[in-house]
């Protein structure tokens, strides 16, 4: 037996329930995990919601992201070893699988070897917000050295991975943040601007900055009418890649359903919803994302930015600590202190 998070019906984080169940052994092409960390994402809290697009069975379990040992393999699989410490990448549905327990049973193509000397919090930190990143900045931002990158939610863990990954590839990051509080770290975290929007004029600032040329990518997870004023800060060659839904309200651009190939600002610049599928379902593309945030990880390069970790018992409050967005970076759920 082991202690797994579930829930048995839709709502706010005190659904989520830590029982005694018995895990098993892993299906063909699976294995078992012995967990030591977790990494929470907003697609969690969504699924935990009901408001996901994969939609929960009851009793269901939940957990896209961790790190932990291989206890287990199942048949067929012939890339990992029992002893592997592995890193969980977000690539399958939350309806069969889930990752937060003390033991977990996963996909084995789900897994990936944590590089020397990186530890379980950090290895569990890293893929959601890293491959989200890489997929709008490198495989599909069609961005060159110089190009300037609006990154909005400064504070999450996608956008404090798009810094590192902005400064690999020569781009200049201009990260918003809504008041003063958090300024200071995100310019510590890397960001080459940042821009308080509670009290700057976002399109005027965006224009000095890029004398005049606007941003050649903007990357946002928050929707709703602010879209119209990122809109006004894109270049006219450039692009809007929308991958969230963080504003309940409406905007004037009709994006979900997402229209084939987006639509576009009143200066032409293409605005369109993205989501990290886009790299992890295409074998190419997901090998390549892993070879580049493996290296980055393993030359120091890239490091996941840690807000809070909590123990696993606390799972309800690491939830309600992520929805008072007070956060600046990963929440981890610890589960062998």
């Amino acid at each position: 037996m082991a202690k797994v998070a579930r829930f048995h019906q839709a709502g706010g984080p005190e659904v989520l329930k830590v029982e005694e169940v018995e895990v098993g052994a892993p299906g063909a092409g699976e294995v078992r995990l012995r967990m030591e960390a977790i990494g929470l994402n907003r697609a969690e809290a969504m699924y935990r919601q009901g408001i996901y697009v994969d939609q929960p069975v009851f009793p269901s379990l939940i957990g896209y992201e961790g790190a932990g040992v291989i206890e287990a393999l199942g048949e067929g699989v012939t890339s990992f070893a029992v002893g592997d410490r592995v890193s969980v990448m977000p690539v399958f549905a939350m309806s069969r699988y889930g990752v937060y327990g003390e033991q977990a049973i996963v996909p084995a193509d789900s897994l990936v070897a944590v590089p020397p000397g990186v530890s379980f919090i950090d290895a569990s930190a890293v893929w959601m917000a890293f491959i989200t990143a890489y997929g709008a900045l490198v495989q599909g931002g069609h961005l060159a050295r110089g190009d300037a990158v609006l990154l909005t939610a400064g504070s999450s863990s996608v956008a404090l991975a798009a810094i590192q990954i902005a400064h690999r590839e020569g781009l200049t990051a201009i990260v918003t943040t809504r008041t003063q509080d958090k300024k200071a770290k995100l310019l510590k975290a890397g960001a080459d601007h940042v821009i308080v929007t509670d009290d700057d004029d976002l399109p005027a600032e965006v224009a000095r900055i890029t004398g005049g040329r606007g941003a050649a990518l903007v990357f946002d997870p928050v929707a709703g009418p602010y879209l119209d004023t990122l809109a006004q800060a894109v270049s006219p060659a450039g692009r809007i890649l929308v991958y969230g839904r963080l504003s309940p309200e409406p905007s004037s651009y009709t994006l979900f359903p997402p229209p084939p190939g987006g639509v576009k600002t009143p200066n032409g610049a293409q605005i369109r919803f993205y989501t990290m599928r886009e790299v992890v379902n295409d074998p190419a593309s997901f090998a390549a994302a892993r070879a580049y945030i493996s290296i980055g990880l393993a030359e120091g390069v890239f490091h996941p930015v840690v807000a809070k970790v909590f123990d696993f018992p606390a799972v309800v409050e690491a939830h309600r600590y992520q929805e008072s967005n007070a956060q600046f970076g990963k929440i981890i759920l610890r589960v062998n202190p």
